[in-house]
Order: structure tokens, then sequence, then C-alpha cells
């Protein structure tokens, strides 16, 4: 796709105090938008991930400058690789990334690396014949890109396709390629993350990251010290009242993002806006270090069954009943039996 960059800049310029982009980006914004050079193509590969983060950037909607996704993709930036959003396919699509790769250009991975069985339970694409795995393609294109992006948690840190017990072997963009990336966690990221950090780079700005290679820019607070919640009472019960809700699992108070004041899908809400905890999901170790998000408690109670009481949908050992073949009624269970009482509470 050969598409120019003045709208997405002109949106970056208009947008700035939203995206959070210091006035001295703004100015060199400004300047290269009137020299109008030459954009880095952007190389977008997708891993072991949902593609949550392509969603959430597709969920990109503005009233000062492009209008959505399609806008931005098609008219303002130079989208070489993309295999969600892209209309190429097959060798067609990786005979584009092959050209993107001879140039300058930004590295934008989504997703986490496996690296069992040589990375062969990861796939990108196929050249020659030959199957490209997702190690092989980062470990490559991550040493000639002017810049890498690690776009959400699973290619920051791992996320949940790293989570324990990991079978295959997934980590970071970063311990993958052994190249050093600009980390945009989420799960997914916000689609307002990924444009402010690629206006500063199209700035020729690097921003200033914090310990975990994250724009400090965005990620420099913790989300309790800006909730709304933070100064009224703890509630104890999930859903009963409103107050803080750190007591019964929030994880607001080791999370550092801008949610309470960017919101999400346009400014509508936010986890802990809707009556959720925040589960730490910009973090390094999520989710392992901050689960179980709920724990399970069992009791148990004993039912005792008179002898001329009627097993409902079937015989008196439940088969046939409940709603699946039976006489489509809730199962009674035996004299005797031993029935569950399972409470989900938060951690």
């Amino acid at each position: 796709m050969q598409i120019h960059r003045r709208e997405f800049l002109k949106y970056c310029i208009g947008s700035a105090a939203a995206l959070g982009l210091p006035l001295s980006v703004v100015g060199k914004l400004q300047n290269a938008l009137a020299a109008d050079a030459p954009l880095p193509k952007v190389i977008w590969l997708n891993a072991a991930n949902c593609t949550g983060c392509t969603v959430s950037l597709a969920n990109l909607f503005s009233d000062s400058g492009p209008a959505d996704v399609a806008d931005l993709l098609i008219n303002t930036i130079d989208l070489a690789f993309h295999p969600t959003l892209m209309g190429a396919a097959g060798d067609l699509a990786v005979a584009q990334l092959l050209e993107a790769s001879q140039g300058s250009y930004i590295l934008a991975i989504e997703g986490g690396i496996p690296r069992a069985f040589n990375g062969h339970t990861c796939m990108l694409y196929t050249n020659q014949g030959h199957e490209v795995t997702a190690l092989e393609a980062v470990s490559s294109l991550a040493q000639n890109a002017a810049c890498v992006l690690a776009i959400g948690t699973c290619a920051s840190y791992g996320g949940i396709p790293g989570g324990d017990p990991n079978p295959t072997d997934i980590v970071s963009v970063s311990a993958a390629s052994g190249v050093s990336t600009i980390n945009i966690p989420g799960c997914p990221s916000h689609p307002d993350w990924i444009v402010s950090t690629i206006a500063q780079l199209l700035a020729g700005n690097v921003p200033q990251l914090d310990s975990s290679s994250r724009p400090a820019n965005l990620f420099g607070r913790k989300i309790h010290e800006r909730c709304p919640r933070e100064d009224d009472d703890e509630v104890h019960t999930i859903g009963l009242g409103y107050g803080c809700l750190e007591e019964v699992g929030c994880k607001g108070e080791k999370t550092r993002a801008d949610c309470p004041t960017r919101l999400w899908n346009s400014k509508t809400n936010w986890c802990v806006g809707a009556g959720s905890i925040c589960i730490a999901c910009t973090e390094r170790g999520f989710p392992d270090n901050f689960s179980p998000f709920y724990e399970l408690r069992y009791s148990y109670t004993n039912y005792q069954k008179d002898s001329h009481e009627l097993v409902v949908g079937g015989g008196d050992n439940g088969s046939g009943g409940g709603g699946g073949g039976g006489g489509g009624g809730a199962e009674t269970p035996r004299k005797g039996s031993m029935v569950p009482i399972i409470n989900l509470l938060l951690k």
C-alpha cells in the first residue's frame, strides 16, 4: 500500500493532549508534516496471540483525525504487511513483506514467540516452499528494523500464551530476538497507546521508557492513584455497593497505566468503571503473578431423600434426567449423596 502520512500527522497534532504527546514531539511532528519526508514502512506480524490488539486498534474512532482504522491504515501510514488487515494473501503478501524488509521499516509484533520444537508450533508464512516460524521471522526481521514494537502483553512479556505450564516455551519478542523492544502492553493494548508511540517515532523521538520498557508517559502512574474510587470505602462483595475494589481482588495498586483517565471504546468506560476489578494486564508476569483472580471454595451438605420421593427426569441414579434427553426436569440426587455447594469468590 503506497500511502502518505500527512493526515496521520495532522491527527497526532490535533490529538496531542489526548495521546499524551509532549510539546517537543508536537513541534517535530509539525516539522515532519511540512517536510512530508518518506515514511518508514510498518511490518506487523501476528505470532502466538488472539489478535485482540488488532481488534482493539480496529476500534479506533476519532473526530479530529482519521475517522477510523480503515482511514488510518489506508490513507495515512504505509502499512506494508499485516496478515489480518491487508488485502493481499499468499505469495503476493509474502512478496510485499520481503520487499519492505529491504528498506527502512518499523517492526510491530503482536503475540508471544514459541521456542519449543524450534518454533514450529507457530508458523507465519511460506516462502518458496519453506515454512517460516514466528521465531525465525522475528529473529531475522528484528535485526534490521529501525525500531521494534511489542504490541500487547503477549509480545511484551509472554502474556496468557506464555502462562504456566507454557508447553510451547513462549517468550517475549525481546527474549526471542535479542533486540531491545518498546513494549506497549495490555490485554489488549489501547489503540491510543499504539498510535501515540508510533507518532513519537515518526517525529524522530524515541519515547522515554520505564523499567519494563514501556513508554513512561503512558504507564508512569499506578491505576489506583487516578481511580475515581480511590477515596471511597472498600467494598467486600463485588457487585454490591460502590467503592474501592482492592479488598475483593483489584490489582490497581500494582498496575501502571492511564486507563482511569483515558477510558476505552472511545471513552465509554473502563474495567473498574464497569464494576470489575483491574487484573494487571499491562504488567510483566501477567497472568501468573496475579493469579488466581478467583478462588473456588467448596462446601458439602448431606442430602437425604425420602423413599417415596420421585426422581425428576428418570431413575434415581440421575440417568436420562436433566436438560439432556430424559424428562427435561432438574436432576435430583440419590439418597445420602453429597451435593457440592460451590461459591465463586474473588481472590
